[in-house]
């Protein structure tokens, strides 16, 4: 829905949404968002900067989000956009091998940062005394990163141990990554975030050099600074620790189109950390940008979002056919997957949960949602788009998101606009657009055969 829901590592999201991805709207209610003033401008070097001033708190948040995601990789070098998250942090010129944690911490800040298919964020939240040093480190990120190769194979093993941790022996951990697999043909999609690690351990730390010097430059980025701080100070130590870097060679990329999906796509995952089925279907959908991709995620809401919802309430609650049910629009810059699990109890099988499932869909596409439901949507939403700005840390990536991915920072205010504008005529119109039996990969997610056989 918003930036900041859309941006965390898929792996990170997906462990999130299997279990509780009713949990995303607990506020009860509606409430009312307060404007979200910003001022912005661009330095010589291409850098888009974002200034948005919020003194309720004496916290200062610096944050860097660079146009560069699992999207941009070699097919045969995936994962270099997450290795980079990790390898960012091992040191510059100026701040040692294994000291920025600790500069950070010391200086009563945290940090992190995350990657995605389109993008990779980086950003610390300092005392809002210390504006001056976040923005030297994040200037430092990207003018003297030190990328040799001890950094190169330490990190190389941090990455091996969280895909192990998170994917390899996460149960289902490998759902989102096996859709993206079966649903994109040609666009770079299709791949995994994480990568692969046979793809990291063949590459060259010159291959790493080339990658940074390509993607990580002004203009490919944008800068935003939110929180307690004093105009003339911010942008004094902008120009004077951003100003100086040169501007990067422009970046030249290709555009993929897929073929439209005119029958079922099937296809099979066995997961050795599993005991119990998951019926999966997907269906492709529109970028985020697009008005479409923002009615699916009502009809996903709709559908599953919490206990009350339709498909819960229906195939857990009232038929006691599954543990869990769900359905989520996970929209990207150039392209969306919207997928709908269950896990079927007892001896209720897959092609039953999603015989419920088809519907339930098939009554979206055939009626108009009551006034009721419908009115209930609109608070969720309107509590969503609340809480999306409620703290200057959730504010700043959605500023610096809304810049890079969707080309209007505006949208920050407007978004809520385009969601209450929603009919429920349109809710069925696209539903009958997307949602269809033709349109569709059926995975079969199903326990490995040497599992089935302990």
């Amino acid at each position: 829905m918003f930036p900041r829901l859309k941006g965390k590592l898929l792996l990170i999201f997906m462990k999130k949404s299997l279990m509780a991805l009713g949990s995303l709207f607990l506020l009860g209610g509606t409430a009312t968002a307060q404007k979200v003033e910003f001022q912005e401008y661009k330095l010589d070097n291409g850098l888009h900067v974002i200034l948005h001033q919020d003194k309720s708190a004496p916290v200062v948040i610096t944050s860097v989000m660079y146009h560069v995601g699992a999207k941009d990789e070699n097919p045969e070098r995936t994962g270099f956009a997450h290795f980079f998250e990790h390898l960012l942090f091992e040191g510059t010129k100026n701040i040692g091998r294994g000291e920025w944690m600790k500069m950070v911490s010391s200086n009563g800040g945290t940090n992190n940062a995350n990657t995605s298919d389109d993008r990779t964020y980086y950003y610390e939240v300092f005392p809002s005394n210390n504006l001056e040093l976040g923005l030297w480190m994040e200037s430092e990120r990207l003018m003297h990163p030190v990328i040799n190769q001890i950094g190169v194979d330490t990190q190389n093993e941090v990455v091996k141990e969280e895909k192990r941790l998170r994917v390899d022996n996460q149960p289902y951990g490998n759902l989102l990554a096996q859709v993206k697999k079966n649903i994109f043909k040609k666009h770079p999609y299709r791949w995994a975030t994480i990568g692969s690690m046979e793809h990291l351990d063949a590459a060259t730390l010159k291959e790493f050099q080339d990658f940074n010097a390509k993607y990580y430059i002004p203009n490919n980025a944008v800068l935003v600074v939110a929180g307690d701080f004093e105009f003339a100070n911010a942008t004094k130590w902008i120009q004077q620790y951003f100003g100086p870097i040169k501007k990067g060679a422009d970046i030249k990329r290709e555009t993929f189109v897929e073929d439209p999906i005119t029958e079922t796509i099937k296809a099979t995952y066995q997961d050795p950390n599993i005991q119990i089925p998951m019926m999966v279907a997907s269906y492709r959908t529109p970028s985020m940008k697009t008005r479409d991709a923002r009615v699916l995620d009502v009809i996903s809401t709709y559908l599953s979002d919490g206990k009350s919802s339709k498909l819960y309430k229906k195939i857990v609650d009232d038929k006691k056919m599954a543990l869990q049910i769900g359905a989520f629009s996970f929209s990207q810059e150039d392209y969306g997957t919207y997928i709908l699990y269950g896990l079927p109890m007892g001896a209720n099988t897959t092609e039953g949960l999603l015989k419920e499932i088809d519907e339930e869909i098939v009554k979206i596409q055939t009626e108009l949602i009551s006034e009721k439901d419908f009115q209930k949507l609109q608070n969720k939403y309107e509590n969503q788009f609340v809480s999306s700005v409620s703290n200057v840390e959730g504010i700043a990536e959605n500023l610096a998101s809304y810049y890079l991915l969707y080309g209007d920072v505006n949208l920050i205010n407007t978004e809520a606009d385009i969601y209450r504008s929603i009919t429920r005529e349109e809710i069925r119109d696209v539903a009958k657009k997307y949602l269809n039996p033709n349109q569709r990969l059926i995975l079969d997610y199903v326990p490995s055969k040497d599992k089935a056989q302990n």
